[in-house]
């Protein structure tokens, strides 16, 4: 009876193995499916990325060319060298920054002078 003891003790000792196997293989399974579903994710995100740096750089695009054409048309807009040459004097600013204050006003110079106290 000892002998069958020991075999019954080894078998439920199998037993128990199996089912600690079992239950490892499940958790196997529920890791594999959170691993499918964190690589999708990140496919998704790095897709996500790329999406939202193109819809930045486009936007960067439009504004770049907003400016340029605000800047064609202060282009467009005559200034008095005397005039620049008065701003430069009062202000105290430099050439380039007295010229886009005096066009951004039309060539009005008190306009201009108020601008650049305000």
């Amino acid at each position: 009876m000892a002998d069958l003891e020991v075999v019954n003790g080894v078998d439920d000792a199998n037993d128990k193995k199996q089912k600690k196997s079992s239950k490892h293989d499940g958790g196997a399974a529920d890791l594999e499916r959170v691993t499918d579903y964190a690589e999708e994710k990140e496919i998704t995100s790095h897709n996500l990325c790329s999406n939202a740096a193109n819809l930045f750089e486009d936007k960067r695009n439009k504004e770049n060319e907003e400016k340029l054409a605000i800047e064609r048309e202060l282009q467009k807009v005559h200034v008095k060298k005397e005039d620049i040459e008065l701003i430069i004097r009062e202000m105290e600013i430099t050439r380039s920054k007295a010229e886009q204050t005096l066009r951004v006003h039309r060539g009005d110079v008190v306009a201009a002078l108020e601008a650049l106290i305000n």
